[in-house]
């Protein structure tokens, strides 16, 4: 058995306006809302409110219940994820609010519960973006993330002071897998307490940074922070407190702005890498270094189309389609996908590469580049692009796209949106590309 929350009874595992909410109180209100599930073998909860999600997947643990974790919480993704699950209930937050007022203090202490989970139990089942395609599940045991958050812990140990607790403020949501990792777990099993809320605007951000006892540490994705990097920087009055540390995942972090977020901020800025299939497995200084360090027990085997990544966490290796380089001390560079090689006319390119050349253009606020599917009547993948550029129009935006990019590699077509249909951690699923793609050509 392990414990599904660890520490002190006292300690702090969430804060917010309403204050600091200790483990003792927590564990109550857990098993209050577990006595009051439905019996089912899955749970999913849609929940935007941190505290409560925490509240719901502590009450689920306590039911044998496995979290479902839709990577949208758009309810047509919530209901064909449970359509695909038929013993699953939904756990709302008026549901758990109602729970929040009747609790009884002190009622699971007093009545002697435990709060324990059995090392082989499911504790959730994870689900892809749909960046390539149909979501897939992936189940996480208890002994898996209680393994895969120690190497958290570890990695991020030194940005506090010893015997302190973190205080994290996350923009992930806690159904993506990095945010159930270091905004739910973390929390959980380590020395830290998470901020109830789910900020997600910049003054939003700032607010909640200053709602958080020190030390803080920020849990961001490359969108968010720029978004708050811009906005400190257009209004000088948003100014949050001393920070720890930052982390950021999801997406591919510019160098350029993780020394910009460090200049900034006054702190360390941390990149983490992992999968839904595998959780985090390495991490980096972007601002001064491009190879990623795995953590203890990780090793990446380079294979055809891929890359064979062996954790503590995973019982046997898992197969990602991300290209790595290793080096002699086991330190890897990412060179893209399989996937997202191109090669035509017997030259090649990578999709990452031209969606960074896009980016990186003059006016061009954000763009991503993409192969469409092969034309019914020829075969041919076309290469089509997205991009936001105000004051550009697309002749301009491919004139200078061919400045340095050979011809056959240019998007036909590229159309200009007003925003890239990204979802709540920054990634850009492929049925939202092409339905974008779609509207920008009515």
């Amino acid at each position: 058995m392990l414990p599904l929350v660890a520490g002190d009874g006292t300690r702090t595992v969430v804060f917010g306006p309403e204050g600091p909410v200790a483990l003792d109180a927590f564990l109550d209100q857990a098993h209050a809302l577990a006595a009051r599930l439905p019996d089912a073998a899955h749970a999913i909860l849609p929940c935007e409110d941190r505290y409560r999600f925490l509240l719901g997947f502590c009450a689920a643990a306590l039911r044998g219940q496995a979290v479902l974790l839709p990577p949208s919480r758009a309810p047509g993704c919530v209901a064909d994820i449970a359509a695909r699950h038929p013993r699953s209930h939904c756990l709302g937050e008026d549901a758990i609010e109602a729970v929040l007022r009747d609790a009884t203090p002190n009622a699971a202490r007093n009545a002697g519960l435990r709060a324990e989970v059995r090392a082989d139990g499911l504790a959730v089942v994870g689900f892809t973006s749909g960046s390539t395609g149909t979501p897939a599940a992936h189940p996480k045991t208890w002994a898996s993330f209680h393994a895969s958050t120690a190497q958290n812990a570890a990695a991020l140990r030194d940005l506090w002071p010893r015997g302190a607790i973190a205080h994290l403020v996350a923009t992930v949501p806690p159904q993506h897998m990095y945010g159930m990792e270091l905004s739910v777990l973390l929390p959980l099993f380590a020395d830290a307490a998470v901020h109830a809320g789910r900020p997600f605007f910049p003054h939003d951000i700032v607010r909640a940074l200053h709602e958080a006892p020190a030390p803080r540490l920020l849990v961001t994705t490359p969108v968010h922070l720029r978004a708050l990097l811009d906005a400190c920087a257009a209004d000088a009055s948003l100014a949050p407190p001393p920070l720890a540390g930052i982390v950021s995942a999801t997406a591919p972090l510019p160098a350029t702005l993780a020394a910009a977020a460090e200049a900034r901020f006054g702190c360390e800025l941390r990149e983490f890498f992992g999968s839904t299939e595998t959780c985090v497995v390495g991490r980096r200084r972007t601002a001064c270094e491009a190879a990623w360090t795995p953590f203890p027990g990780v090793r990446m085997q380079p294979r055809p189309g891929g890359t064979e990544v062996h954790a503590p966490q995973l019982a046997a290796p898992v197969t990602l389609a991300d290209l790595v380089e290793v080096d002699a001390a086991g330190r890897f560079l990412l060179r893209g996908r399989d996937a997202d090689l191109l090669e035509i006319a017997g030259k090649r390119a990578s999709l990452g590469d031209l969606t960074r050349r896009l980016q990186a253009l003059d006016g061009v606020e954000d763009g991503v580049v993409f192969q469409l599917d092969p034309d019914p009547a020829t075969g041919v993948r076309r290469i089509a692009a997205l991009a936001v550029a105000p004051g550009l129009d697309e002749a301009r935006i491919l004139a200078a796209l061919r400045d340095g990019i050979d011809p056959v590699f240019l998007p036909r077509p590229l159309r200009r949106v007003r925003a890239l249909p990204r979802n709540g951690t920054g990634k850009l699923p492929r049925a939202a590309l092409l339905a974008a793609l779609r509207g920008a050509s009515d």
